[in-house]
């Protein structure tokens, strides 16, 4: 059903004034349809509208949103399987669109659903629903690669060539494109502007022209800039920005001095990794004869450069944050401020933002200042060099003698600062972060786990202890700032974490809806170097909500505390510059009304800063399966020990020691069917009884490498052997099967469908001999024995990617 535009603009002003009725006259007002044939064409539509039961009339000659219409309007999310979800309402469950019922929605459309069958109050599933209309499209712009027709196919068409789109959420979709843009060569990667959207007499087909070429998938570097394009991040400044730049000198005004705390004589230093060239933040540390210490945190004070509204202002608030992209960073902000100007290089003048805190042998800021200031930075340290002089390295230790005693003393600081954060509840999910090491032409040549240690600990601690401290301040003073918020897990993930937890033996204590952080680490803390502590660890980070930013002070659960906002980076993140403007501007006492005037865009900025957080963190998270896809395209037929980290319907995805995930494919698993158990994240073989699980051993063979999808499929070689219990079977019972037929037995002694095999005795024979044979896992989780599956692992090319994916320690 296509609707004309004023019908369309009629039916959402009626659906964002749900329940409330209008008359034709004050419609015609609202939407400017005054005079005889504006007024007609207005009740033309309203009478379409009502004719499909869109609207219905109450009253007299009042129209209203059809009440009983069951239909709702919402974000469209898309999956590769064809099938999609729909969020209507952040505090309710998402409806589900199956294959066949998403009409021609795009992943992000906005979309008018009809709903089939209502969410399940019990258990917050069984919903289904259906694409009525597309309300607004969210993509006018799609990236991919280009592929040239020939003459014949040209003429047939009438297109030049079709562009196969780079679409996050996966959905299969082709472009075809039209002879008015660009003619570009087959590969290379383009961005082109949609002109025709999917149809019912084209589903599955979009129709645009290329309006630039990006370069072609072979160029060096292409990959990175098609992953830039592809989620809108400009890798460019716009020229407005780069002619305001050149009025910014290359060392600070003395002028520029006065009326600060003046700090050039104390001993303050950065500490970073050894690659990082934007550092905006150094530290300064003295213990008190009471065993207390005057903790230092001085932040590059950008505000000052950056004003609000400027060019560069404008162009920061649309980027909201640096993005880190494997071998590149595209900044927030241009270089000369975010590597120079802004920049805390050692023996440089350089304004800031000191918070000042006193904090006793229990963790506890007792006294604070925050005020304009201009250091010096002594030192340039990196992780690595802190670490290694904490670690007693005798050369470092002589060669930043001056500096050895303060860095002692952050050290026993951050264990200070750790224990009461732990003490009061905070949660600690230490996740490994793999860094993929490339060479000059952006190729992936290993990738490494890195190891956070005492010096990137202690920094953290500090930036917590001044985040929360700038925060406190606001918040006491009921001044409008903005916070990061982390807010309570949503009820229905604590309630499917806590089967998870019981399923392991791990009660979880208190309700559900009001769980508290203490609660979850003293969870965690019952299973502390259990072979599952990681998994309950990974399922339960998969229950958090996600942070963001907000005007509301609502408190960060994760770190258990009603105090925190962000105020250390404000080189590379917008919402710590919009911080460090609200403190110029506080200091300055304005009056009520100059605040409302002043804050009154925070909110919105609150939002795009946390819109923009997640597309970057999307972006890194695409160039990373890139990378590792990359990495793993010369490995198919090696084979590699890993773990089940995850299992869905369809398959289960299994890492390995280098972070890299791969998926083996239910189909691939021809020896059951399995059902798929939710609140247990596990596969249970309907015949023989087997178990995967996350955290199980396993052993795999690269099976297929996809880098144009960032794709891995893996096949199993061996597993941990392990069967499911009568609960598990019980809980199977009634589950969805998937999974392929068992093949025949062709020995002669193959059990008829309905007889011996279907009996306790039966199974317990299948069992016996399914198991004959079967490797176990020794304590060191490398496979002993043979495998009874054909694909035998082959011992030599196991111990030789161990060797290549060792782990390292590195500075972050």
């Amino acid at each position: 059903m296509s609707l004309s535009k004023l019908e369309n603009n009629l039916l959402l002003f009626f659906q964002e004034h749900r329940g409330k009725s209008f008359k034709a006259n004050d419609l015609a007002s609202q939407f400017n349809y005054q005079g005889s044939k504006n007024y007609k064409k207005l009740v033309k539509a309203l009478a379409f509208l009502e004719h499909i039961g869109e609207i219905e009339m109450v009253g007299q000659g009042n129209f209203r949103v059809a009440q009983n219409n069951n239909k709702l309007v919402g974000t469209f999310r898309a999956n590769a399987k064809g099938f999609g979800f729909i969020s209507v309402d952040p505090e309710k469950p998402d409806y589900f669109l199956p294959p066949g019922k998403v009409g021609q929605a795009m992943d992000g459309d906005t979309v008018e659903i009809r709903v089939l069958r209502e969410v399940d109050p019990q258990t917050g599933k069984g919903s289904e629903a259906e694409v009525v209309r597309v309300v607004e499209r969210a993509m006018d712009q799609v990236v991919g690669e280009f592929v040239a027709f020939n003459q014949d196919q040209r003429q047939d068409t009438g297109y030049i060539g079709y562009l196969i789109p780079r679409l996050d959420s996966g959905q299969s979709l082709r472009m075809m494109v039209d002879s008015k843009g660009l003619h570009p060569v087959t590969g290379s990667i383009c961005l082109a502007e949609i002109t025709q959207y999917p149809s019912p007499d084209n589903p599955g087909t979009l129709v645009g022209l290329i309006t630039k070429e990006i370069g072609h998938k072979d160029q060096p570097g292409v990959d990175i800039l098609e992953i830039l394009y592809q989620f809108g991040i400009p890798n460019e400044f716009p020229e407005d920005v780069l002619e305001q730049i050149k009025e910014f000198p290359d060392v600070i005004d003395p002028a520029q001095v006065q009326g600060r705390h003046d700090l050039r004589d104390q001993l303050i230093i950065t500490i970073d990794g050894a690659s990082a060239k934007d550092l905006d933040d150094a530290i300064s540390l003295e213990k008190n004869s009471d065993g207390s210490y005057e903790l230092g945190v001085h932040i590059a004070d950008v505000s000052h450069y950056v004003q609000k509204g400027s060019p560069i202002d404008q162009e920061a608030y649309q980027r909201g944050t640096s993005v880190y992209l494997t071998d590149r960073v595209v900044p927030m902000l241009p270089q000369k401020l975010s590597n120079g100007l802004c920049s805390l290089n050692p023996k440089e003048d350089r304004l800031t933002i000191t918070c000042q805190m006193t904090i006793n042998t229990q963790g506890k800021v007792t006294a604070f200042d925050i005020y304009l200031s201009v250091i010096n930075s002594s030192y340039r340290m990196t992780y690595r060099d802190v670490n290694e002089i904490l670690a007693g390295d005798a050369k470092l230790r002589q060669d930043y003698q001056e500096i050895v005693p303060m860095l002692e003393d952050m050290a026993a600081l951050h264990k200070i600062l750790e224990k009461m954060r732990l003490k009061r509840g905070a949660l600690n999910f230490d996740t490994k972060e793999a860094e993929i090491i490339v060479d000059e032409e952006g190729q992936p040549q290993d990738i490494v786990v890195r190891q956070r240690q005492t010096g990137e600990r202690m920094i953290e601690s500090f930036m917590l202890a001044a985040n929360e401290t700038v925060a406190g301040y606001f918040m006491a003073k009921q001044l409008p700032m903005v916070y990061r918020i982390h807010e309570q897990p949503d009820e229905e993930k604590m309630l499917r974490f806590a089967e998870f937890a019981s399923s392991l033996g791990v009660p979880l204590g208190g309700h559900a809806a009001t769980i508290k952080p203490k609660q979850l680490q003293e969870t965690l803390k019952k299973v502390q170097g259990q072979d599952f502590e990681s998994v309950l660890a990974m399922i339960m980070l998969r229950s958090m909500q996600q942070a963001k930013y907000s005007i509301e002070p609502l408190g960060h659960y994760g770190l258990a505390t009603k105090e925190y906002t962000h105020f250390t980076s404000p080189i590379r993140r917008y919402p710590d510059l919009m911080v460090h403007r609200l403190i110029h501007f506080y200091l300055a006492r304005p009056s009520k009304k100059e605040i409302y005037q002043e804050t009154s865009y925070l909110a919105g900025a609150a939002d795009q800063a946390s819109k923009m957080e997640r597309r970057a963190v999307d972006a890194e998270r695409e160039t990373d399966a890139l990378k590792k896809a990359e990495f793993m395209a010369d490995k198919i037929g090696q084979q590699f020990p890993g773990h089940i980290a995850s299992v869905t319907s369809f398959g289960m995805f299994v890492e390995l020691a280098n972070t890299v995930e791969g998926l083996i494919s239910l189909d691939k698993l021809s020896d059951d069917y399995y059902q798929f158990i939710p609140s247990h994240y596990m596969l249970v073989g309907e015949r023989t009884s087997n178990v995967f699980k996350i955290g199980q051993k396993v052993v795999i063979e690269v099976e297929k490498v996809d880098i144009s999808q960032r794709q891995i499929d893996f096949k199993l070689v061996d597993y941990e052997s392990q069967k499911a219990d009568q609960a598990a079977l019980d809980l199977a019972q009634g589950q969805k099967r998937l999974g392929r037929r068992p093949k025949q037995n062709t020995s002669g002694n193959h059990h008829k469908p309905g007889k011996s095999a279907t009996t306790s005795k039966g199974r317990a024979k299948n069992k016996a001999k399914a198991n004959q044979g079967k490797p176990k896992f020794a304590k060191s989780g490398q496979a002993k024995g043979k495998p009874k599956t054909k694909q035998k692992v082959r011992k030599n090319k196991t111990a030789k990617f161990s060797k290549s994916f060792k782990m390292t320690k590195r500075g972050k």
